[in-house]
């Protein structure tokens, strides 16, 4: 069931919704929820939804079902066709729109109709269960409830769970084997998530809510498989739930991020998200950030892998002075996508300093013009009027003359005056007086010589390979022409 705001429609977490049930291919209906907040709406508390629609003026209803179109639209954009449920012919190729309201309870006994009526035509296989067998569930959360410690709030789909029943459940270190000391039922029609009153019962069978008091609870796994065993099956149902487990495993990689999510679930929808956008994971786990977590995260090698992603997670208590004190960065939100898109402009943002830092350090081209009668000094050093044909002239740079396709050095650029004020650098099309270190004008060099910089052949590779983006036109253009005419003498040079 993929819940929308009626009057919303798509919100960020809607289109990473849908992209998870594309990619898994999860047949689904979709609840258009809040209804009663249309403009005009007159509740009719737990009225099926066409009814509800009819007790309406026109112009509400007009309203609702253009706000229903518009949501139709987005899942076409989406790759689903759809429409509203009671116009849908064939449920295994367009989706059911259910308007409904959660608050109201409108339309709700349309949405359950809809599901139980999808599930037992097209899931009444999956669906059969053997209430007098073992019972089988999952995990929806990990609680500290005063007088038990450590419980798990259970759904129950198969089979029934006693007091005194051994069960085997999934946890962070492997499969965790128990025993029932209680077991809490909500009152009736409960979410059992916030429920405060349970009554304590000796036995329960599917299909329920339910929570567990067992020790060693602690370190169990929202999301993991909860099944009932005996001493003769003992280790086959160890067995079955440390494979269902290793069916949602992460791929890790020696060199990444750390991962956590809240349920088992999650830790595979965002892996999955972060494999599409070839984000290394370290290690994966279920579970709050822990002192080891950032521990983990410090080992890593670079800066951009120093980082914790922390889906629907708190930061335990004793972890916040240890994030202090590191170098590891934590990101943290209930958005996959958007935890996703942080994390890569966080990377963005170190690549772009680091590139910055490198471009500062390393050799520009350029090449620039000695102005007739512009010699100002012969030699000791050399002083001329230049032009800046193209790029950037750096002072403390080696010049050069192309004799050829072989650029011969003729010294080293020691000043640069702009209107006699002294500048580290000047761009094309400016006219500045500079000072080489080494030649003598008339022997070395003459007016209306084209001088380059001398570019080391390593500085031409990364500003070729991994800096073009950052230089200007002008810049890359003299590169182009300074690499082609030293390639034209060895076809390897600076690759």
């Amino acid at each position: 069931m993929l819940v929308i705001d009626v009057n919303d429609g798509f919100q960020p977490q809607t289109e990473e919704a849908v992209e998870i049930l594309k990619r898994t291919g999860t047949p689904f209906v979709v609840a258009a929820n809040k209804v009663d907040t249309v403009p005009g709406w007159n509740p009719q508390p737990e009225t099926p939804i066409q009814a509800s629609m009819e007790a309406q003026s026109d112009r509400a209803t007009s309203d609702l079902e253009s706000n229903v179109y518009q949501l139709i639209g987005q899942l076409s954009d989406a790759g689903f066709s759809a429409d509203f449920y009671w116009r849908v012919q064939n449920f295994q190729r367009n989706i059911g729109v259910v308007p409904v309201s959660a608050e109201t309870g409108e339309g709700v006994a349309d949405l359950l109709t809809v599901m139980m009526g999808l599930s037992q035509r097209y899931m009444r296989e999956e669906m059969e269960i053997d209430v007098a067998g073992p019972g089988a569930g999952t995990v929806l959360e990990v609680k500290d409830e005063r007088g038990f410690g450590a419980t798990l709030d259970v759904v129950l789909y198969d089979g029934t769970v006693r007091e005194g029943d051994t069960v085997v459940v999934g946890g962070e270190e492997g499969a965790i084997v128990t025993e029932v000391r209680a077991l809490l039922r909500p009152q009736p029609l409960a979410e059992i998530r916030t429920e405060k009153q349970f009554e304590q019962v000796p036995s329960l069978s599917a299909a329920a809510g339910i929570k567990i008091a067992a020790p060693d609870l602690d370190r169990a796994m929202a999301g993991a498989p909860v099944r009932v065993a005996d001493e003769e099956n003992v280790d086959d149902v160890i067995h079955e739930v440390e494979q269902e487990i290793a069916q949602i495993e992460v791929d890790t990689e020696d060199e990444g991020v750390v991962v956590k999510a809240d349920t088992l679930g999650s830790l595979e929808a965002i892996a999955s998200a972060m494999k599409e956008a070839e984000i290394p994971i370290l290690r994966a786990e279920v579970g709050d950030v822990a002192p080891r977590d950032v521990a983990i995260a410090e080992t890593a090698h670079e800066e951009t892998n120093r980082v914790i992603l922390g889906f629907n997670v708190e930061v335990l208590s004793d972890t916040e002075d240890e994030l202090e004190e590191s170098e590891v960065q934590l990101f943290s939100h209930d958005v996959i996508y958007q935890l996703v898109e942080d994390y890569e402009a966080y990377v963005d943002e170190i690549q772009r300093a680091q590139q910055e830092t490198v471009l500062d350090k390393i050799v520009r081209p350029a090449r620039f013009r000695i102005l007739q009668d512009h010699t100002f000094r012969q030699n000791d050093p050399a002083v001329v009027g230049v032009e800046i044909v193209s790029g950037t002239v750096q002072n403390n740079r080696n010049v050069a003359l192309f004799d050829g396709d072989e650029p011969e050095r003729v010294g080293e650029l020691s000043g640069i005056q702009e209107q006699g004020d002294d500048v580290e650098e000047a761009r094309a099309g400016n006219r500045v007086s500079i000072a080489i270190d080494g030649p003598t004008v008339g022997r070395d060099i003459e007016e209306g010589d084209e001088l380059w910089t001398e570019l080391p052949e390593k500085h031409a590779k990364i500003l070729e390979q991994e800096l073009t983006e950052e230089i200007t036109a002008d810049e890359r253009e003299t590169l182009k022409a300074y690499l082609d005419r030293r390639r034209n003498r060895d076809p390897f040079w600076g690759k």
